[in-house]
């Protein structure tokens, strides 16, 4: 009877404090949800979502949100890209997608909003900086995406999204320009299901005041790109711009 109860009271706990971590976040984010449980959701790591099910507590987790997340984010940056950068061709408009969609852009969304603070995280994930963890954070701002597009529509998540990407594309319409082959890569690779992509250092040569490094960017382990630079990552983005050529970009 004891372990009826307790699992009762567990039950009881975790559905009162995601309500209440939902509801102070939500006021975070400046949206009002009609549904707070898909808010609860798109907070939730697998790792806590496994930790409560061991309890026997059955947690969905935000993965299934994160991938519709995804799918918003592109289509809401992509519309926004079209009819802000006018005069620029396929190429430009894709360059500076990659930019706003990668996981370094995410993180910062993610992290301008303190979103690792309002995650429930597994005890093990907790333990290895997981509220920190750059793909962990991307992936959770994804999800709460897509929970603002469930519950609000098309419309309310582009008012959420362009919080968060206007500024960065208006700054590369005025005269900006992104540099980032390596994202833009990696979009191009996983569109195409064309493999693994990643990068492999050859050499780093000289004093290391001025050491050159040089690096190739390989796709299912055959090289479609070489680049030097002055650090490694230098050496990689030359590297992922020499291969963009293969897929008939020219940068």
């Amino acid at each position: 009877m004891k372990q009826k109860t307790d699992l009762k009271i567990t039950k009881k706990r975790s559905k009162s404090n995601a309500e209440n971590s939902a509801v102070d976040f939500a006021k975070k984010i400046k949206y009002d949800y009609k549904d707070i449980s898909l808010l609860e959701t798109a907070l939730t790591h697998s790792s806590y979502s496994n930790e409560m099910r061991s309890k026997g507590v059955k947690i969905e987790c935000n993965q299934r949100l994160e991938f519709l997340g995804d799918s918003v984010l592109s289509l809401i940056t992509s519309e926004y890209i079209y009819s802000k950068l006018k005069n620029s061709k396929e190429g430009e408009l894709t360059r500076v997608r990659a930019s706003i969609v990668c996981e370094d852009s995410l993180f910062k969304f993610a992290e301008s909003i303190n979103l690792g603070d309002a995650l429930f995280l597994g005890k093990g994930e907790i333990g290895s900086n997981g509220r920190n963890r750059k793909s962990t954070l991307a992936d959770a701002f994804e999800a709460v995406l897509g929970s603002v597009f469930l519950d609000g529509g098309f419309d309310a998540a582009k008012k959420f999204l362009f919080r968060f990407i206007t500024k960065p594309i208006e700054s590369i319409s005025d005269g900006g320009k992104t540099e980032d082959h390596k994202s833009l890569l990696q979009q191009i690779i996983q569109q195409g299901g064309e493999g693994t992509l990643r990068y492999t250092l050859v050499s780093a040569t000289g004093p290391d005041h001025e050491k050159i490094f040089e690096v190739n960017a390989e796709l299912n382990n055959n090289i479609i790109g070489e680049g030097k630079g002055a650090s490694k990552k230098e050496a990689e983005q030359n590297a992922a711009k020499e291969a963009l050529g293969l897929f008939g970009y020219q940068n």
